[in-house]
């Protein structure tokens, strides 16, 4: 292990594992590891995997194949929800020497020191409801954005998702750590920070304890949930905490569940200075049938007023939403019923995945199975219809003057940055622009 010194990552899926192979990446260099790109030569590749699709399943196998022509004496670590819920078929892939879930990832160096090039192939997993404890983590590729997780797992079951399998029960860090966290990042130089989860609405971290899972039996035999001393931590109680917080200059928040998105939660962010007008709220369907069937908490009526709420308050605000097509049940009026809804509502952009069937999941039960062509055509519906609502509402704002933070990236010559409502600006690369925040003409 001596000699392995050189690290590369690759990560697969969501901001949530961007901040997680960041933190990994980190625990690895204070070992005396260097980091290197993915495509350049390493002793130790780690891929984070995602299981959402099938594509992140396949993708993970490409790689792993990329690597073993490019560097066949280089260890190879699976971690990620795709190493939680497939651990066995993972480690039967030639090439992966290691295979770590939930609750060994970050035990990463601990395990990559027990093990040699040409041993079996080493599984550490565990049963997902033995994953009890939070581990916070950040995304810091450069000085301007970070993604930083503060919630993990999901008590849900939405009957098409894995992700309760592969992270296991809701849990979140402290506010204590997470201010914390945020002091350090400032320290960093970074402006803006995303606050990221699987479920982000349900950050309660004092009942997520085991502690506060006593408590919390308790509190539901008490009629008025009152007990001296305590008081609960919630999502809202955080961000008034973050808004006063000094250093980060911008706090957005990442992907929340529409009845998690309180009216209060709404209201302080149109007031916030802070906190980004930006929503990005999952709908999945516009059908209320489908809505069941998939056991979401929450109907149409319910997302068209969070949406009502904010574009009342805040009618600048960027709204992005999160839709599946083809779930089992959908007829061609179902479909209807999503688009057309979709159109009505004044919305900026939409995230549209295709389903695809995901083992133990309720969802497989379910008749009739939409075929994969009428899916991709509906997929393609949805996207076209983004581009058009994207369009529209930065149309809506050309000439208004909007706060951008400029990145540091140069494409070609270009640089780009994000306005408070999420406007993406591109201009000419100047480094002087780079990590500042500028008033800017759209």
């Amino acid at each position: 292990m001596a000699e392995s010194r050189t690290v590369a990552f690759h990560t697969l899926g969501c901001k949530l594992n961007f901040s997680e192979t960041s933190s990994l990446s980190r625990l690895l260099e204070n070992e005396g590891f260097e980091k290197k790109a993915f495509d350049d030569l390493a002793d130790v590749y780690v891929i984070n995997t995602c299981s959402v699709t099938d594509n992140a399943d396949k993708e993970c196998r490409q790689l792993v194949r990329r690597i073993q022509r490019k560097a066949p004496e280089a260890m190879v670590v699976i971690t990620g929800c795709y190493a939680q819920l497939k651990p066995k078929e993972i480690a039967a892939i030639p090439g992966v020497d290691l295979v770590l879930g939930a609750a060994e990832k970050f035990n990463i160096t601990h395990h990559l020191a027990e093990i040699s090039k040409g041993d079996a192939t080493k599984i550490c997993s565990c049963d997902i409801e033995d994953v009890n404890t939070f581990t916070a983590s950040y995304s810091l590729n450069d000085r301007t954005r970070t993604f930083l997780k503060v919630q993990d797992g999901c008590n849900y079951n939405c009957s098409f998702c894995t992700i309760p399998m592969a992270r296991g029960k809701s849990r979140s860090d402290s506010i204590e750590n997470v201010l914390a966290n945020i002091k350090e990042l400032a320290n960093s130089g970074v402006k803006e920070v995303v606050l990221t989860g699987v479920n982000l609405g349900d950050f309660r971290p004092l009942l997520s304890s085991p502690e506060g899972r006593k408590i919390e039996e308790n509190i539901e035999k008490i009629e008025e949930k009152k007990i001296i001393g305590l008081q609960e931590e919630n999502f809202f109680s955080l961000i008034k905490e973050l808004d006063k917080a000094a250093g980060v200059e911008r706090f957005r928040i990442s992907s929340i569940e529409p009845n998690l998105l309180t009216n209060e939660i709404i209201e302080f962010v149109s007031d916030s200075k802070k906190f980004m007008p930006h929503f990005h709220i999952p709908l999945q369907s516009g059908s209320n049938k489908i809505l069941g069937m998939m056991r979401r908490r929450y109907k149409r009526e319910l997302y068209a007023e969070r949406v009502g709420l904010i574009k009342t308050l805040m009618p600048h605000c960027c709204i992005g939403v999160d839709v599946i097509v083809g779930f089992p049940g959908e007829t061609d009026e179902n479909f209807k019923d999503t688009f057309d809804f979709l159109h009505s509502l004044d919305i900026s952009y939409l995230h549209v995945f295709t389903y695809s069937e995901r083992d133990n999941t309720h969802a497989l039960t379910l008749k009739p199975v939409v075929p994969i062509s009428k899916r991709n055509e509906r997929n393609k519906q949805l996207r076209n219809l983004s581009y058009q609502k994207m369009q529209f509402f930065t149309q809506q704002h050309i000439g208004q003057a909007r706060k951008v933070l400029f990145e540091g990236h140069s494409k070609n010559g270009m640089m780009e940055g994000y306005t408070d409502n999420y406007i993406k600006i591109t201009i000419p690369f100047n480094n002087e622009w780079v990590n500042n925040i500028a008033t800017w003409i759209i």
